[in-house]
């Protein structure tokens, strides 16, 4: 154990940490999303975010970007994201649909088994991630370099940058607006009630295969946000990179309580930050070990997650 690594960067870990938790959050919120409403874990959600990486690049690479372009102007660069984001987030939420009317509705009008659905979705995992596989040849893919880190500020001797400025405020501005939305509009209402209990709201005059749609529409959103921020982060994709990250954001959406959207950030961050400094004090081979770890954990004493409300008891 080298606590010295630990107490010594313990500043800049945490910011790292924070960093992180923030990706695994933004893809934790689809998780939860749709287990809240259907009782459904998504696995082909790792491959809804694995689609947001990809079409970020290719966007990149149709305005003229590749890893050997020096870092834009101020203009361009705004462009370049805010068009990378729109793509990101768009394929990401039609693929995300596609998946709920090709795999999992069909099985939802033959009231197919719970076991059903979860080789479904797994199933639908291995079909997108194995698709994009075989169409790249099962290579990884370098990104323009469009945001190079530049440090802003210190804070407590560590060096915060402006990419972690800028995933931590889109990270919280993205909570916050989706937590209205489902707190304060109508169609939010409509997921908590379908949440809650699906025959009632239809009674009521919720359309419930329009509810399901849209939670699969806004967890796709969320996931490509988060992958565009990946991009930029850590400048690369490939056709499994959503395996191990996706991973991680359904234990970030366990650990905060799955079908709580602000568990689903509370989970991500302490993730990140407990990854992080497992790394300072065992090393790195131990920083995948012990967030798996400290999921089993917490488990053992709280089944439900740090707060284990449901979606369809949230209250704005």
């Amino acid at each position: 154990m080298n606590f010295d690594e630990l107490f010594g960067n313990f500043p800049a870990l945490t910011i790292t940490g924070l960093e992180q938790g923030a990706i695994y959050a933004l893809i934790a919120l689809g998780y939860t999303l749709v287990y809240g409403v259907l009782r459904l874990i998504n696995f082909a959600h790792s491959e809804v975010f694995m689609v947001g990486t990809f079409t970020a690049l290719w966007t990149w690479q149709a305005l003229g970007y590749d890893q050997n372009s020096a870092a834009p102007a101020i203009g361009p660069l705004i462009l370049a994201i805010v068009a990378g984001l729109v793509v990101a987030m768009a394929a990401s939420a039609i693929t995300a649909v596609t998946v709920e009317l090709v795999a999992y509705r069909p099985l939802r009008r033959r009231n197919a088994p719970p076991l059903a659905f979860l080789i479904t979705a797994i199933g639908a995992s291995f079909v997108l991630a194995e698709s994009f596989g075989i169409s790249t040849s099962r290579a990884p893919f370098g990104m323009p370099d469009l945001l190079p880190q530049k440090t802003v500020f210190t804070l407590f001797g560590a060096a915060v940058t402006n990419v972690q400025l800028l995933i931590l405020a889109v990270t919280l501005i993205m909570m916050i607006a989706l937590d209205q939305f489902v707190n304060r509009s109508r169609l939010g209402r409509g997921i908590r009630a379908v949440a809650q209990d699906a025959d009632t709201a239809a009674l009521m005059g919720v359309n419930k295969n329009r509810v399901i749609l849209l939670v699969f529409v806004l967890g796709g959103l969320m996931a490509g946000v988060g992958a565009l921020l990946w991009d930029i982060r850590f400048g690369y994709t490939k056709f499994n990179v959503g395996f191990l990250i996706g991973l991680k954001a359904f234990s970030a959406a366990v650990l905060g309580g799955i079908g709580n959207l602000r568990g689903a950030l509370l989970g991500g961050l302490l993730l990140g930050v407990v990854e992080n400094y497992a790394a300072g004090l065992f090393g790195g081979d131990w920083k995948d070990f012990t967030g798996f770890v400290l999921l089993i954990v917490l488990l053992m004493f709280r089944p439900t997650g740090l707060l284990g409300e449901s979606l369809g008891r949230a209250r704005a």
